[in-house]
């Protein structure tokens, strides 16, 4: 890769779109450029499953053109027309696959654009292509995929988090500066954690669902992957919006997210750890960044204040209990009649039953298979109200200490996740462990209020990233992003610079055979 095109991918999505602007380099250079990246460094990494090449070039094309006539057209141009974006392929998108990393939806093509995928063609940000995941979402580590795990760009023998672990790998890995992601429990930000990227959650309703496969539909939210706070509010500004298409969607207008994080104040604002989330179980390392966080966050004038959030301990359980009993309903679907896989039976009647339990038999993989049956359960005769019942009364009780919180300070704060990221197949025989991974960003999904993970710096025991959660009340973005900026900055001054600047080179890592044994290229 000449200077060139190593100097574009590690620009940030603002700093791009500032050199788009100002003619000081084509659309077509820096999505070549990050095409080129993908082509070099995606075989170790395994983040996209499915790479757009010819779309996202033609669209460069047209940005270029447009610029290039100047005039009026030129000034309609969104401010980040040109700068190249990866989704998640759990978003549909017309003219590429959608399989939501699974084989029951194995080179399946939608009819139509997610809501969030139109808004990205109207900004004219090109394509880069679809993104690995955990099957349906469901994980937190990227190895639930049936096309391959991903790998986390700092040590390949690492987890990138999850679910979208392919996405947080790609903008990790400067194969994307920005992504789309979807959080149901955590999957944007503790990815980001894992991989030292920023990653954002807006509240349950900012952002249009319409045309992200449905996990779990009341938890479910799409968001921004990117390096930077900013970009973040860039890429918010873009996808959200109401839309009449999707009825939990919020008529609120979230206009101001950029102008917030381009504020750079925390002076006088309350900041309050959440007494629930930190502190013992905890990796050492991680506890450290955290706490130097509230010291800089102090010296920047905010005022640091303890709360308490009693029925935390409950939302790991409760999530369990509601996620998948959602899913048990959303997977119904794909029953091998109206699409994606069909597998017939071999011997015996042809029934629908039998087609069905054949093809979810062979389509779903074993953590998909485990959360239907669990949700089933959850949901079954003489056990909804003792189950899913009581899981939705601890949800309110969440939103409760939430709204109690939130009177005695503006921000919350805790580590994103316990731990960095841990080694591939080190959880997976033990699917509880795997679980606790999302014990932090669980409650802001029940109560559906936003939350912003940032890097804070790098753990002393393993030298991986260690991630920081801010957390707002609903419909307060953009007061995550003030506070994300600030904090960002002061992080980077103390560490000399954005900590992905510290991540190893993937052209000069220790490949070979611990990837090739794993069967995880695209």
């Amino acid at each position: 890769m000449t200077d060139l095109k190593n100097e574009l991918i590690r620009h940030s999505a603002a700093d791009l779109a500032a050199k788009l602007a100002a003619r000081e380099v084509s659309a077509v250079e820096v999505t070549q450029a990050h095409l080129d990246r993908i082509a070099e460094v995606d075989g170790q990494v395994n983040a996209f499953l499915h790479v757009n090449t010819e779309e996202a070039l033609a669209v460069a094309a047209e940005v270029d053109a447009v610029r290039a006539a100047g005039g009026s057209a030129a000034g309609e141009l969104h401010a980040l027309a040109g700068v190249p974006i990866a989704v998640k392929d759990l978003i549909v998108t017309v003219g590429q696959p959608t399989t939501a990393g699974s084989k029951i939806l194995e080179g399946w093509h939608s009819p139509y654009d997610a809501t969030v995928i139109k808004k990205l063609r109207a900004a004219k940000m090109p394509i880069l292509g679809k993104t690995n995941l955990d099957e349906f979402a469901m994980g937190s580590s990227t190895e639930h995929s049936a096309y391959g795990p991903t790998r986390n760009p700092w040590d390949l023998d690492r987890i990138p988090g999850g679910s979208g672990g392919g996405s947080a790998a790609a903008v990790a890995a400067f194969e994307a500066p920005l992504a789309l992601g979807t959080d149901t429990g955590g999957s944007i930000r503790q990815p980001g954690a894992v991989t030292g990227t920023v990653g954002m959650k807006p509240t349950y309703g900012a952002v249009s669902r319409y045309g992200a496969i449905a996990m779990a539909s009341s938890l479910d939210q799409i968001g921004p992957v990117s390096r930077t706070v900013l970009d973040s509010a860039l890429l918010q500004e873009v996808i959200g919006g109401h839309d009449p298409y999707d009825s939990t969607s919020l008529t609120d207008p979230f206009n101001n997210l950029v102008e917030a994080a381009r504020v750079g104040n925390v002076a006088g604002l309350k900041i309050g750890i959440i007494k629930e989330l930190h502190g013992e179980g905890y990796q050492g390392g991680v506890e450290n960044r955290f706490k130097e966080s509230l010291q800089l966050l102090k010296d920047a004038g905010a005022e640091i204040v303890e709360v308490s959030c009693p029925n935390f301990k409950y939302a790991l359980g409760a999530y369990y209990l509601i996620m998948p009993s959602e899913v048990s309903s959303n997977l119904a679907k794909f029953d091998g009649v109206r699409y994606g896989l069909r597998v017939l039976p071999t011997e015996g009647p042809m029934t629908i039953e039998r087609v069905m339990g054949a093809t979810r038999a062979a389509g779903f993989g074993d953590e998909a298979k485990r959360r239907i049956i669990l949700g089933t359960y959850a949901l079954s005769a003489g056990y909804y109200d003792a189950y899913y019942g009581s899981a939705q009364k601890v949800r309110t009780l969440i939103q409760r200490d939430f709204d109690a919180a939130f009177a005695q300070a503006d921000v919350l704060i805790s580590p994103t996740s316990p731990t960095t990221a841990f080694k591939l197949g080190e959880k997976l025989e033990d699917p509880l462990a795997m679980y606790l991974n999302d014990v932090a960003t669980i409650p802001a999904n029940l109560a559906g209020i936003p939350g912003l993970s940032l890097p804070g710096g790098l753990a002393d025991e393993d030298g991986l990233p260690v991630g920081i959660q801010l957390l707002a009340p609903a419909r307060e973005d953009a007061r995550l992003y003030r506070v994300g900026a600030v904090l960002e900055s002061i992080l980077e001054e103390k560490w000399g610079g954005p900590i992905l600047a510290q991540a190893p080179d993937l052209k000069n890592a220790a490949l070979g055979t611990a990837f090739n044994t794993a069967g995880g290229s695209n």
